[in-house]
């Protein structure tokens, strides 16, 4: 049930009736006619713009079109009165036993009251993390990883069939750094002595690889020339370094459908098939830039490339994707492992990066867009920094890592759950200040602490409902009469509770699962308030003492919130809490 669609319908069959007497013209694009709740919540439940999407294609005023509306949506029992105001908005105030019946339909949906079939079973790729197997996870990764686990969960739960993949990058000379490194601990699990070159990777998290490495292969590495032992400590190297990451994602609840390997692109054809793709189409030529900006012509030398046309599909400048001595620049085998995802038939693509790959959106926008002919839209996400504290001083540096705070800390300091909850307390393209003890602090200013206590509050009132004998089973929840919730609090949680399915279906279309979390504060804010109004009014506490018919009409209520915020805290990855400690 999404009742914002439901009313939608009524608006839409309302335009078609008035089109039926000739007050309307036919033909009319009802696209852009949306119902949707007022800015402010003392015009009514409800608006749609209908008069004022309708007035210029019609040649009509829009007041003209509204008051002609309005009779017709009165009609309708659900409606109880429908006020033009301004210069054609057209206000829509429902009947109480709307409101009331809302408890019902959350139970009778359960967790699936919300799902939606808007994606109608598209396929979609969410490429996440794909961070270098170099090693352990960083607070950066950790936020990445849970925004990209939510987009895909709101997807799902939105109605596509979702595939959740790791791009490994393996092919790069990193992994070679990381391979040196590793030997370097290899030979200190020999007991040599050794020296740590600029740039390499000291962190101890190398020194069981290096001790595996040793029980593997015994001293066959010890005093050999790199040639003899590189490529097997590579691999090595790499294998642990992934079973290292996807223990940091477990921890975190993140399991990927699929790994794709970029070393995987090359020496097999891929990026050459690619390629030549985009040269079929005429994108691929050889020419010279542009200075960049900011370089003087004089300071410039500009020399022969091979160049994307990617300035066809909206890019800024062409891009090169060979350098001068043949071999593939960087986004070579990006426009491959794209061109891959496209090639698997996934109708949408959406790629989760740092934030400092902000400069690379327009140009793999544009190769996707001229691989797939603008069929495939892709979607890329940038994630900005998290900025950690503890005891309200910044707080920088992990002992195991060497140079930054892991994925794995974090989780031991606060809980895969609080962790998840608060990396999405704010849009991804923002950045987030994480405050150890904020996040754990048991009060209503931490939204985290605050979404549970509401799920927990409602599990209590359940179980003291259950040992004072009253029956509150979902089957007997959905017989109660609930024609006595009148009281505005408990009207404000039912309209929250309505808002939900129209939630979902607006985060879903924009890849925002940070709405989620919002929603689910502002609903656990408005059970709260519901629950402070019967301390000082006993009438309105879910427990009616003597009156299991009263307090079953109550806990109905309080039972829908609880679906709504497990199915919620399901798509964010938060297991919700039943009791607070």
């Amino acid at each position: 049930m999404n009742l914002f669609t439901d009313i939608g319908i009524l608006v839409t069959d309302a335009i078609a009736v008035l089109q039926g007497r000739g007050t309307l013209p036919r033909g009319l694009n009802l696209g852009p006619v949306t119902v949707e709740p007022p800015r402010d919540p003392l015009h009514g439940d409800m608006a749609t713009n209908a008069a004022m999407v309708l007035a210029k294609p019609a040649q009509m005023k829009p007041r003209d079109i509204a008051e002609a509306l309005a009779p017709l949506l009165t009609d309708d029992p659900r409606v109880t009165a429908a006020e033009v105001a301004g210069p054609g908005f057209l206000n829509l105030r429902l009947a109480p036993s709307v409101w009331q019946g809302m408890a019902h339909a959350v139970i009778a949906g359960g967790t699936d009251y919300g799902r939606s079939t808007m994606g109608q079973g598209a396929r979609v790729n969410v490429e996440y993390v794909s961070a270098n197997p170099t090693g352990p996870m960083h607070v950066g990764h950790a936020r990445g990883a849970i925004v990209g686990d939510a987009t895909a969960s709101l997807l799902a739960y939105a109605g596509y069939v979702v595939t959740r993949e790791y791009y490994i990058n393996d092919g790069g000379a990193q992994v070679d750094v990381l391979a040196r490194s590793v030997y370097l601990r290899y030979l200190e699990a020999h007991d040599l002595s050794v020296d740590w070159p600029e740039g390499s990777y000291p962190g101890d998290y190398l020194i069981e690889v290096g001790e595996a490495l040793k029980t593997k292969v015994g001293d066959a590495y010890v005093d050999q020339p790199e040639e003899v032992w590189l490529d097997e400590v590579r691999t090595f190297a790499t294998d642990a370094m992934m079973a290292l990451i996807r223990d940091d994602l477990a921890s975190l609840g993140v399991r990927m459908d699929h790994f794709f390997s970029e070393k995987s692109l090359y020496g097999t054809g891929l990026i050459e098939t690619a390629i030549d793709t985009l040269r079929g189409k005429g994108l691929i030529y050889r020419g010279t830039l542009e200075p960049p900006k900011g370089k003087k012509p004089e300071d410039w030398e500009p020399r022969e490339q091979t160049l994307f046309k990617s300035t066809a599909h909206g890019d800024d400048v062409d891009r090169p994707i060979m350098k001068s001595d043949g071999s593939w620049t960087y986004f070579a085998p990006d426009i491959a492992y794209h061109y891959d995802k496209v090639e698997r038939g996934f109708d949408m693509l959406i790629d989760i990066f740092g934030a400092d790959h902000g400069g690379y959106v327009k140009r793999m926008k544009a190769a996707v867009s001229a691989l797939s002919d603008g069929r495939v839209p892709l979607d890329i996400k940038l994630i900005q920094l998290v900025k950690l504290y503890k005891n309200g001083e910044p707080f920088k540096m992990s002992k195991r890592a060497g140079t930054f705070v892991t994925l794995r800390d974090v989780v031991e300091m606060v809980g895969p759950d609080a962790a998840r909850f608060h990396m999405l307390t704010r849009k991804s393209d923002a950045a987030l200040d994480f405050d150890f003890d904020k996040v754990k602090e048991q009060s209503k200013d931490n939204p985290v602490f605050y979404v549970q206590y509401a799920h927990a509050r409602i599990s209590s009132v359940l179980r003291k409902a259950a040992e004072a004998g009253i029956d509150c089973s979902d089957a007997t929840l959905l017989k109660t009469d609930l024609s006595g919730m009148t009281h505005e609090s408990e009207l404000a949680v039912a309209r929250k509770l309505a808002e939900w399915p129209r939630l979902v279906e607006i985060a879903a279309r924009t890849h925002e699962p940070h709405r989620v979390a919002f929603y689910l504060f502002e609903l656990a804010s408005d059970l709260h308030s519901l629950w402070n109004r019967g301390n000082d009014e006993p009438a309105l506490r879910f427990l009616q003492e003597g009156d299991a018919a009263t307090s079953q009409a109550k806990i109905a209520l309080a039972r829908a919130v609880s679906v709504v915020i497990s199915a919620g805290l399901g798509i964010l990855g938060v297991t919700p809490a039943t009791e607070m400690r």
